[in-house]
């Protein structure tokens, strides 16, 4: 089972920047496919940014490509969230996820089976 812990978030105004970090424990890592979700108070979960075990393939969910990029460094056991051009309504807790990679990436939560605590983002505009 793959542990994950969250940091990087915080408090920033509208057009700033936050990059998010997601350690995760070494065993099978780097055969998951990792993605990063968002849930704001009252609303449903969403899929903000998946990438596959080898790094190579990306996808962002409309409201964030051009102003988000994931990453992953498989020898560090670490996957990254750099956020630039930040609205008021990317305010929400943001969690990172792992899923084997047989299932596929996507930005579905039902395919994920490891997720972190999560980190709080909030924009002020």
């Amino acid at each position: 089972q793959v542990q994950l812990v969250e940091s990087g978030g915080g408090s920033v105004q509208a057009g700033g920047s936050l990059r998010l970090s997601c350690a995760g424990s070494k065993y099978t890592y780097s055969s998951h496919c990792m993605a990063w979700f968002r849930q704001a108070p009252g609303k449903e979960r969403e899929g903000v940014a998946v990438i596959s075990p080898g790094g190579l393939t990306t996808d962002y969910a409309d409201a964030v490509k051009g102003r988000f990029t994931i990453s992953r460094d498989n020898d560090k056991n670490t996957l990254l969230l750099q956020m630039n051009s930040l609205k008021s309504e990317d305010t929400a807790m943001y969690y990172c996820a792992a899923a084997p990679g047989w299932v596929g990436c996507s930005l579905l939560p039902s395919r994920y089976n490891a997720w972190g605590q999560g980190t709080q983002v909030a924009v002020s505009s």
